[in-house]
């Protein structure tokens, strides 16, 4: 198991304490900066920082007493000083990189904490991916804490997954080192209804001290709700309008409120600060998915905070919101979060609180960015063959399989159909008339083919439906293996032969994204490890995941960030209405309910 290498404070005190008090020289002062001071929710011109062996060992007016003959001097020249930024929910899988690559690509925009739950690449191999995951994150120069997935399944019953995490996994995981707790507590009305193994992995992160995070994907905040929160679960981001957030501080837990590719719910929460002023203590800002175009071309947690402020939002609880809020609330106050003795030397250097440009990035007490360019190495993990082979279908699939046929003598069906919501992860649970040609069920207008193929055990399974939404035109098909949370493959497409053109490519390539029309490749995003992720630059994937969105665009998409979307349509967790390798599943009532309706 790899070891965290940085030391803690404990390691240090003696060093801080004899810089601090001037004895001992400083590795590098910061000087002549306006220090923006998170806990007191000031800023304060005219600052400097000392740090020394990668912490900060002292700030004030004047940190000359500090300086020695090797200290490293960063003129501030008047900017402000503010402490790295951290995302306090996210997964890195999201983004199609490694834990080494989407460190690349966020230092940059001044993420130095993220707070990660690798729960895709568990649900495909397992705890031993998670360790693979957690071994990458640790040999990189910015802090990356892992989560130890929860729930996979996510729905147990519901969806048939690679691996399953148990209780003794989430046990042996918590005595990992980068371990900081509980990944999202997804299987809610399990923990409502007290199912013992839910709550024995609760227990066993408590037992731990760390924290254990919730995913309440549900309107209903009665008695359900209580119940959830009764469980356990201590932060919840699943919140998309201002009482959603307002109950959830309430009792007690932190309001994540997050901004990804495809997740707009800051806007419609932050209200619970900026016009109700209720304390903003209790409210987080996070990610949960940005795929790597987002990354390259908007930025990361950067984007978050300069949205929050849009919104309406002081810079300064914003920033908080960010920093602080995030660190006390994984109990890593006295490590991360601000720019005070003793924390990690993580500062960005910014001429402008509300526009946010990330001019100098230090992490560790090392320049790891300046001018937009990461300036460190991100060590890659030796990732092995097991990893890289998980696309396992059994069979090359034809355009047959992914007929719906219609009952005998049928001119028309009523079919129930997944609706797509731009923006939002919950999907609408919609019913359409449907055409019936040759004994198969046709997709008519928006509505288009949906089929999740099995991938992890070779069973060929393909369970078909349809889906509304996309806007799709002319014979056509997307695939992915990137299909939460079980992932398995999901193709969405208005013509049956390009749909097995689609599963077929990736099962070649062993796993991405890939978009087909009219019998040619009009996009493809390899995705080798776990189907899930690639070691390649960002800036490359980033340029293919660019290509991706343009050839959905080219086939009639006009949904924001509609990728996202198609990779959420298994997600059995998320009401209304998802796909699964056993069948339709109506999240309202965890039911699996017929393709067609009862032909009468």
């Amino acid at each position: 198991m790899t070891q965290e290498p940085f030391p803690t404070w404990a390691d240090l005190a003696p060093q801080l304490v004899n810089v601090a008090a001037g004895r001992v020289p400083a590795d590098m002062i910061i000087t002549g900066g306006i220090w923006v001071n998170v806990h007191t929710r000031e800023t304060l011109p005219d600052h400097d920082i000392a740090i020394a062996s990668g912490r900060i060992a002292f700030v004030g007016p004047d940190a000359s007493h500090c300086k020695g003959p090797d200290t490293q001097i960063i003129e501030a020249r008047g900017r402000y000083m503010i402490p790295g930024l951290c995302d306090g929910h996210m997964h890195i899988e999201s983004g199609m990189l490694t834990p080494a690559e989407f460190a690349r690509a966020v230092i940059p925009h001044g993420t130095t904490s993220m707070f990660t739950d690798p729960h895709e690449i568990a649900n495909v191999l397992g705890l031993e991916g998670v360790r693979m995951m957690h071994d990458e994150a640790l040999m990189q120069p910015i802090n990356i804490f892992t989560q130890m997935p929860s729930c996979a399944p996510s729905a147990p019953g519901m969806e048939t997954t690679g691996f399953e995490i148990t209780a003794e996994d989430v046990a042996e995981a918590m005595t990992w080192p980068g371990i900081i707790g509980l990944g999202e507590m997804m299987n809610f009305p399990g923990v409502s209804n007290a199912d013992p193994q839910m709550l024995a992995e609760i227990a066993a992160t408590q037992r731990a001290g760390k924290t254990v995070g919730g995913h309440y994907a549900s309107p209903d905040l009665g008695p359900a709700f209580a119940a959830y929160v009764a469980g356990g679960p201590a932060d919840d981001h699943e919140g998309t309008c201002e009482a959603d957030a307002i109950a959830r501080m309430r009792q007690g837990m932190r309001s994540m409120i997050r901004l990804g590719s495809a997740w707009y719910d800051v806007e419609s929460q932050i209200t619970a600060i900026t016009e109700r002023g209720l304390d903003p203590r209790n409210m987080i800002l996070c990610t949960d998915d940005c795929h790597s175009g987002t990354l390259v071309n908007d930025g990361h947690m950067n984007r978050v905070v300069r949205h929050a402020i849009d919104c309406g939002c002081d810079p300064l609880i914003a920033l908080q919101m960010a920093t602080i809020n995030t660190a006390t609330h994984f109990g890593l106050e006295r490590d991360i979060g601000s720019l005070t003795p003793g924390r990690r030397a993580d500062v960005i250097l910014t001429s402008d609180l509300k526009t946010l440009p990330i001019e100098i990035v230090i992490g560790r007490g090392k320049i790891i960015a300046e001018d937009g360019k990461c300036v460190v190495d991100c060590p890659h993990y030796d990732w092995p063959v097991s990893a890289r082979q998980t696309v396992n279908m059994g069979k090359e699939l034809t355009g047959a399989d992914f007929h719906i046929a219609a009952p005998q003598g049928a001119n028309a069906v009523t079919a129930n159909v997944i609706g797509v919501v731009e923006n939002q992860a919950p999907t609408r649970a919609l019913k359409f008339e449907l055409p019936v040609t040759d004994g198969r069920v046709q997709p008519t207008g928006d509505v288009a083919h949906i089929a999740l193929v099995e991938r992890h055990r070779a069973t060929g399974g393909v369970v078909n439906a349809f889906v509304s939404g996309f806007g799709y035109e002319g014979p056509m098909a997307m695939a992915s293996t990137v299909a939460h949370d079980s992932h398995h493959m999901i193709v969405v497409g208005t013509d049956p032969d390009q749909m097995a053109l689609a599963a077929n490519r990736l099962r070649e390539v062993g796993g991405g994204i890939t978009i087909f029309r009219d019998g040619a490749e009009l996009a493809l995003v390899e995705l080798p490890i776990a189907g899930l992720m690639s070691d390649s630059p960002a800036a490359e994937v980033a340029a293919k995941a660019d290509q991706m969105m343009q050839a959905m665009r080219d086939c009639g998409c006009t949904l924001n960030n509609a990728y996202m979307q198609h990779s959420l349509l298994a997600l059995v967790v998320i009401p209304e209405l998802r796909i699964s390798d056993l069948g339709l599943v109506d999240v309202r009532t965890f039911e699996f309910i017929p393709i067609l309706e009862p032909h009468t």
